[in-house]
């Protein structure tokens, strides 16, 4: 099921990035303590009550022609564009200003659903300040307080109650679905002309000619798979053209219905910071990853450069070391059907499921071979270990005390059991609780 999506939307300073962090749960603006991870902050996921839904925080809207505000301006209309319901933020200490009447307007071609929020109201004496924003027109204005987290309920109530109704999507068990996902002209929609041998999806040397995800089902040697396509995705800020009108939302949609994604990198351009984020949210989804170099045909090569590239890519991108890496050229179709063993060998992996007993003397002999260090004079013990769920999957391990568990064991017992297990092409999660 595809989830609903909020923008945040209003001038400069009105707090927008305070409310997102505090919707997401503040996490956001953490510096990732995995090496190699570099996100685009302006995206991500959230939950409230029994509603998970996509945020966008947008640069805010101004007054004028400088090209600055012209992309801060166009990069917020691509928000409204993607989302199904807008938090128009308002700055209650400033009252209605010039630049919140401008925002309001371009809000009023919108048929989407809009919540007034005026923040800053810190205290309840400060209330009688948001009834001057009535004039705006977008009826009843939500009094919140970024920096202390008041009103945030009853907004976030309010937004859920515009959610789109949603129907659950079939997913077919034998079916293997997959994403392409990179930046704008590395190669993805010529790479699925190759898979399908046909031209289905447009392809064009100007960046960002795919605008919308395409799902394309296709049966390679007896197995039923789902391509889908997705448009590139662009650095924060840059200019959109009017006729683009997609945004990272798109790619980050087909990522949530993959089992698999194809994190695409142009051979000839080599890596760049923007592959990294990209690959941040693939990662940061739990989805199985396989990481394509492609354009190889026209790279100037010897019998280093392959392993050069695949060094180069382990170094970038240390949070995906488990990910296979395969060079493909669309073109020539070097490679290209090797995908699909790929593709299936990770879904499988992405859905495997361990017995508890088998789970239990591995990691018993792990610990044995090498226990965990001690924390002033206390040692972690390790009682049980069970898996909880598939894709990716995910373990519970009781521990005597959790915060026992030091990263650097928690990734041996992670090495560990792909060690025993495979695990290629697919991200574990460890999770650990005290016993009861």
């Amino acid at each position: 099921m595809t989830k609903p999506t909020i923008a945040i939307v209003g001038r400069p300073n009105v707090g927008k990035s305070t409310i997102f962090n505090r919707i997401v749960g503040e996490r956001i603006s953490i510096v990732e303590d995995v090496e190699g991870v570099t996100r685009d902050r302006i995206y991500s996921s959230a939950n409230w009550l029994s509603y998970d839904f996509n945020v966008i925080d947008t640069g805010g809207i101004q007054i004028g022609d400088e090209p600055f505000l012209e992309q801060i301006r166009l990069q917020a209309e691509i928000a409204i564009e993607e989302a199904d319901v807008i938090i128009f933020l308002t700055n209650g200490r400033e009252g209605v200003t010039d630049a919140d009447e401008h925002v309001a307007k371009i809000l009023y071609k919108t048929k989407k659903p809009v919540v007034l929020a005026v923040n800053k109201i810190d205290n309840p004496e400060m209330r009688e300040m948001i009834y001057d924003f009535y004039s705006l027109g977008f009826g009843e204005p939500y009094p919140i307080s970024g920096s202390h987290g008041l009103g945030l309920g009853d907004l976030l109530d309010q937004v859920a109650a515009n959610f789109p109704e949603t129907e659950e999507e079939k997913v077919e068990d034998d079916v293997i679905r997959f994403s392409l996902i990179g930046r704008p002209n590395v190669g993805k929609s010529s790479l699925v002309n190759a898979l399908l041998g046909e031209e289905r999806v447009i392809v064009s040397d100007v960046a960002g000619t795919t605008r919308d995800a395409i799902d394309t089902p296709y049966i390679y040697e007896g197995q039923k798979y789902k391509i889908i396509d997705t448009a590139g995705m662009r650095k924060k800020g840059k200019v959109y053209e009017t006729t683009e009108k997609y945004s990272v939302l798109r790619a980050l949609k087909a990522i949530d219905r993959s089992d698999v994604v194809l994190i695409v990198l142009n051979g000839e351009e080599g890596i760049r910071e923007q592959d990294k984020r990209i690959a941040g949210y693939a990662e940061e989804a739990g989805k199985g990853v396989l990481i394509v170099v492609n354009k190889w045909d026209a790279v100037e090569k010897d019998t280093k450069t392959m392993n050069e590239f695949t060094a180069k890519i382990r170094d970038q991108f240390q949070f995906l070391d488990y990910a296979p890496i395969i060079f493909v050229s669309a073109k020539t179709k070097q490679r290209v059907f090797g995908l699909f063993d790929q593709i299936k060998m990770i879904s499988e992996n992405h859905a495997l499921r361990i017995q508890s007993s088998v789970l239990n003397e591995i990691i018993e002999d792990a610990v044995a071979r090498n226990p965990a260090p001690t924390d002033k004079g206390r040692r972690l013990r390790i009682y049980y270990t069970t898996q909880v769920s598939v894709k990716p999957p995910t373990f519970v391990i009781f521990v005597n005390d959790p915060e026992l568990m030091h990263f650097s064991y928690e990734r041996f017992l992670q090495n560990r059991l792909r060690e025993s297990f495979g695990f290629e092409g697919t991200p574990l999660r460890l999770i650990t609780r005290a016993r009861a």
